[in-house]
């Protein structure tokens, strides 16, 4: 009975610390681990007080009321608070989960045990990647810098790891392997051998997946559904299909099961694998790997979105409608798509590269077809700013009934702005004049932070590559782009992102339609498309239109014109009296004024603490020296103030690691 009774003491005790810990933290907790913290420390400090002091005291036990109010007890209950801090403190340094703009803790509906098991996949799989990385040879790596020599070793070193980690290793060393601009030849070579064969999911998977993507019956959608997959790939795979109620054939683009779950985990593996082998090593800092396993990570999380693909569909087929001559998207159904399922118009038709006789067939010349696919992808680069950016022969198709050409696989579509628009624009100008100062111009609308450092030089490396390529029939994209690219990192010159990704489309469109005529020039036929389009890329392109600019630009300013005069007297007259003042608010936004009163507060209270904590530590250490009965007091101070000093400092700790985890 005695036991149940101190047992009964206990919990209150933890109960009270539970609720007294979360005032003193002053901030949004997470109930399990507050509950975790307390526990911990009523076991922890229980033990060490029965072990240090109450086994060496002789009183009744069932005075033990009465020990509660001695000194020592009070001290153990305050370091039970305090214990109690400290244990959640920990908890919160190693909790990974994100938090929102407002403190909640964004985790879905997983719970604790769900989110455990997921930690604990997590480490196992990150230390199998280790495995292999040093099995392969990683660990010898990190002592190399990139050389001529070195190139090959470490990109097979890179490129085996990879392959052995399998999944979203393999897709990523597969990205890797088309950008020429960023990794030198060796490196593309070998991860261009990576190869990922992927086996079609099961029957009974097919229907699990088709019932959850489409919420009903798949005999209420579609007439007919093949099983077989017409292709099958890592995310997902896709199927015919013949609708139900209007008769007409489709592509149905499914998901894998689990497959976002399981690609976000291997690719939260990837970037840490990829952010350790940057710190580790020179040649993938130099690389600048971490920041490419960055960009794919971003893209194959929309990749697994097939939503996101709807919309890129919907926003060309809006951007082109106007476009008689532009080749066709195909119709998205969008009552049967979402996230996991993707319902498109089927097209009857093949691939650019066996198209040869079905031109002839519809009497259409082979240079008429090129043109309009290339002029479509120019609308699309050049005026619309949304292009898509993988058109490789696959994803070229020419439709049997009219021989209109056709874009297929929107997943990987790119985005560019008005600015970089002017400078690819720009740059095909100068490029097809063979100037290298036009040409310098369109680089310098490209590039991040466009400040040249070395201008002559890099006007003069640019003369040497169109030197290089002048007097020749064709002008290829591919050398071209490879040569600028060497250039731009020689330089350290940086493009934004997108550029990289529409120059590296404009080499994966060459090779397709230089499948059908070897000597088409890209450069000759956007110089045609850029004068026949220039009432689009310049705002003007006539006299009438100069007049007309200038007209509506005098319009807008005539309300200004007519309040200057008041506005010169009104300054005129201040300043006859001296009243002209200068102000300056640096905090005028509420935004800078909150952040800059927030810090500047924190501060403050972390300057209060550690000042209580000194003159605690001081009014100790003087107390020693006394033996009268004020040393007491000055214990009992001194004890009070490293408390108080220790709850500010917990607490502006646990602020701080929540601040940083914030989305």
């Amino acid at each position: 009975m005695q036991y149940l009774w101190t047992a009964l003491q206990l919990i209150g005790i933890g109960i009270l610390i539970y609720f007294v810990s979360g005032r003193l933290i002053g901030t949004k907790l997470n109930f399990i681990k507050k509950v975790l913290s307390a526990t911990l420390s009523v076991a922890f400090t229980t033990f060490v007080y029965w072990y240090s002091y109450l086994r060496y005291t002789n009183f009744p036990k069932e005075d033990m009321i009465h020990e509660v109010t001695n000194i020592s007890t009070l001290v153990w209950v305050g370091s039970m608070l305090l214990i109690t801090m400290l244990f959640y403190l920990i908890l919160e340094l190693f909790d990974p989960i994100k938090l929102g703009e407002r403190g909640e803790r964004l985790t879905g509906n997983r719970n604790i045990i769900t989110r455990v098991r997921g930690t604990w996949k997590r480490q196992r799989r990150l230390t199998q990647v280790f495995r292999i990385a040093f099995k392969q040879g990683v660990g010898r790596t990190l002592k190399y810098k990139r050389s001529y020599e070195n190139d090959r070793y470490l990109a097979s070193t890179l490129r085996n790891t990879l392959e052995e980690c399998g999944g979203i290793f393999i897709k990523f060393g597969q990205v890797l392997s088309t950008r020429k601009d960023t990794l030198p030849p060796a490196f593309i070579e070998e991860l261009s051998k990576l190869q990922q064969n992927v086996k079609p999911m099961t029957a009974d998977q097919l229907h699990d997946q088709l019932s959850i993507g489409l919420q009903k019956p798949l005999e209420e959608v579609f007439k007919y559904f093949d099983e077989k997959p017409l292709a099958a790939g890592s995310i997902g795979q896709v199927h015919k299909a013949l609708l139900k109620e209007t008769g007409e054939e489709v592509i149905v683009k499914l998901l894998r099961p689990d497959v976002a779950s399981v690609i976000n985990q291997d690719l939260d593996i990837l970037l840490h694998f990829s952010e350790w082998l940057v710190e580790e090593s020179s040649w993938a800092e130099n690389l600048g790997l971490h920041q490419l396993a960055t960009g794919f990570a971003n893209n194959l999380r929309e990749e697994i979105n097939f939503e996101i693909e709807a919309r890129n569909m919907e926003q060309l087929t809006n951007a082109l409608h106007k476009d008689k001559k532009s080749i066709k998207i195909p119709k998205v159904y969008k009552q049967y798509s979402n996230r996991m399922i993707l319902v498109i118009e089927f097209i009857h038709g093949v691939s650019i590269r066996d198209s040869a006789l079905l031109l002839k067939q519809h009497s259409i010349k082979e240079a008429d077809l090129l043109r309009s696919i290339y002029e479509t992808f120019l609308q699309e680069l050049l005026v619309t700013g949304v292009f898509h950016a993988d058109p490789h022969p696959g994803n070229i198709f020419v439709q049997e009934r009219t021989g209109q050409a056709c874009f297929l696989d929107f997943g990987a579509v790119g985005r560019i702005g008005p600015i970089q628009q002017q400078g690819l624009r720009t740059l095909f100008i100068g490029i097809e004049r063979n100037n290298p100062r036009i040409v310098l111009e369109g680089l310098k609308h490209l590039i991040q932070d466009g400040e040249i450092h070395e201008e002559e030089n890099l006007l003069q490396a640019l003369s040497q590559l169109l030197i290089q390529l002048s007097y020749l029939d064709k002008i290829s994209a591919q050398e071209l782009v490879q040569c600028l690219f060497v250039i731009i990192q020689k330089f350290e010159l940086r493009l934004y992102p997108m550029v990289g990704v529409a120059l590296r489309a404009l080499i994966t469109l060459e090779g397709s339609l230089n499948v059908l005529d070897t000597n088409y020039n890209l450069f000759t036929e956007a110089k045609r498309f850029t004068s026949k389009n220039k009432k689009d890329f310049l705002p003007v392109s006539s006299f009438r239109d100069a007049k007309e600019l200038l007209e509506q630009e005098l319009v807008m300013l005539l309300p200004t014109l007519q309040d200057l005069p008041r506005r010169f007297e009104s300054m005129a007259e201040a300043i006859e009296k001296g009243k002209v003042t200068v102000k300056l608010d640096v905090f005028s936004e509420r935004a800078s004024n909150s952040f800059v009163n927030q810090w500047l507060s924190l501060f403050m209270l972390l300057f209060v603490g550690i000042t209580i904590g000194i003159i605690s530590v001081s009014l100790l250490a003087i107390s020693q020296f006394i033996n009268s009965v004020s040393a007491i007091y000055l214990n009992t101070a001194s004890f009070l103030g490293l408390f108080l000093s220790a709850v500010i400092l917990v607490r502006l700790s646990i602020h701080a690691i929540r601040s940083s985890k914030k989305a």
